[in-house]
C-alpha cells in the first residue's frame, strides 16, 4: 500500500484516527476519557501553590493547575485552555494564553499581527495568503497565523476557516459569565486528523476499516516493548511513572560499529515509536556503546528525525553517565492506558 492513507473508525468504542504511510503506521489518535487539550474553561482561583508561582484552579472537570501566576486572587474567574494530558493522580494542566487552532489557520488573540508559516516561502503565494488574511481578520484586534497546509488552499475554503475560528475565539472572548463552565471544547481524533494530517492522501471512514487496512495488526506489533532494529538490533521502550526508559541493544554485534548503527536507526524510529505509543514527559536514552567522537553524529540524526514531528520534544543532552535525555510534552493519553 503506497502513499498516505487515513483511516477514521472507533476501537473499543471509543473514537479513533491512524495514519498509515506506504503501508506503516505512522501516527495513532484514541479518544480517552480526559479532558482534551484545547478545551477552554471559565475557571475560578482556588488557592496558590507558594514558592512555584502557580494556582490551583476550579473546572468542571476537575482541578487544574495554572503555572507562573501574577496577581491572581482566590475566587477570581479566569480564562484558561488545556495544555496537554494530565499524569494519573495529578491537576490538569493549562495555560491563560489562549490559541484557536484550525487546518488552515490558528487565531491568537494576545498576540496580533498576521502571518505566514515560513515554510511558504514562494513570494506569489504569501502575497495571496496575506490579502486572505488581511479581508478575513484585519481590523478585527486577533493575531492570525496561517498554517504551512494554507499553501495552494482553495481560498474560499480558507476564508471560511478563518470566519469560523475568529468567530469562536470573539464568542469565548466576549462570553459575559461568571461561573465555573466550558466555554470550548478540544478537537477529537477524527478533527484532529483532518486538522493536522494534511498531505494528499485516502481517507477512508468505513466502519471497520482498522481492521482491512492492518491497523490492528501494526497496534499490536508498535505497542509492544520490544521494537526491531535492522541486523538484529532492538530498542525497548518501557514507561514507568517518573520516566520513559529506552534501551539500546546491538544483538550478538558487540562492535563499536555495530553499537553506532544500532544508536542511528533507534534515532530514526525513536519519534514514530512515541508517536504511535502516545508517549510524552522525561525519555532517557540507554544508548549502544559507542566512541564519544560520533556523538555529534547522534545527535544530529536524532535532530533530524524529530525534526518533522507533531509533538513538541527538546533535546536535553548528555547526563555524566552517558545517557541522552530529551523532555517531550504530554500532548496524547498513552495508548497503553487507553487500550489496556
Amino acid at each position: 500500500m503506497k502513499g498516505q492513507t487515513i483511516i477514521l473508525d472507533h476501537i473499543e468504542n471509543r473514537e479513533a484516527a491512524a495514519l498509515m504511510v506506504d503501508g506503516t503506521l505512522q501516527d495513532m489518535l484514541v479518544a480517552s476519557d480526559q479532558p482534551r487539550p484545547g478545551t477552554i474553561y471559565r475557571a475560578i482561583a482556588d488557592r496558590p501553590v507558594k514558592g512555584q508561582g502557580g494556582m490551583f484552579l476550579k473546572t468542571p472537570d476537575g482541578s487544574a493547575f495554572l503555572r507562573q501566576v501574577k496577581g491572581m486572587a482566590p475566587g477570581q474567574a479566569v480564562l484558561v485552555q488545556v495544555s496537554g494530558y494530565a499524569e494519573a493522580g495529578k491537576a490538569i494542566p493549562v495555560a491563560q494564553k489562549l490559541l484557536f487552532k484550525s487546518r488552515y489557520v490558528i487565531v491568537t488573540p494576545d498576540a496580533p499581527g498576521l502571518n505566514i508559516s515560513r515554510s511558504i516561502r514562494d513570494e506569489a503565494e504569501r502575497d495571496r495568503l496575506l490579502e486572505i488574511a488581511h479581508e478575513g481578520a484585519g481590523g478585527s484586534g486577533y493575531g492570525l497565523i496561517l498554517r504551512s497546509s494554507c499553501e495552494n488552499a482553495d481560498e474560499e475554503d480558507i476564508a471560511q476557516d478563518i470566519d469560523t475560528m475568529m468567530a469562536l475565539a470573539s464568542d469565548v472572548l466576549n462570553d459575559a459569565g461568571g461561573d465555573m463552565a466550558v466555554l470550548a471544547t478540544g478537537d477529537g481524533p477524527h478533527l484532529l486528523a483532518w486538522r493536522d494530517w494534511v498531505n494528499p492522501g485516502e481517507v477512508v471512514t468505513q466502519a471497520g476499516s482498522f481492521e482491512t487496512h492492518g491497523v490492528l495488526d501494526a497496534l499490536d506489533r508498535d505497542l509492544g516493548v520490544l521494537q526491531p532494529l535492522d541486523g538484529g538490533a532492538s530498542f525497548y521502550i518501557e514507561p514507568t511513572r517518573a520516566l520513559i526508559a529506552v534501551d539500546v541493544n546491538t544483538g550478538r554485534d558487540t562492535s563499536l560499529a555495530a553499537g553506532l548503527n544500532a544508536n542511528l536507526a533507534c534515532a530514526r524510529m525513536l519519534p514514530r515509536a512515541l508517536r504511535v505509543k502516545g508517549l510524552g514527559g522525561q525519555i532517557v536514552l540507554d544508548l549502544a556503546p559507542m566512541p564519544k567522537k560520533d556523538r555529534r553524529r547522534f545527535e544530529t540524526a536524532l535532530r533530524q528525525a524529530f525534526k518533522s514531528c507533531s509533538v513538541e520534544t527538546a533535546l536535553v543532552g548528555w547526563t555524566p553517565l552517558g545517557h541522552y535525555e530529551l523532555q517531550r510534552k504530554r500532548a496524547r493519553v498513552p495508548l497503553h492506558e487507553v487500550l489496556p
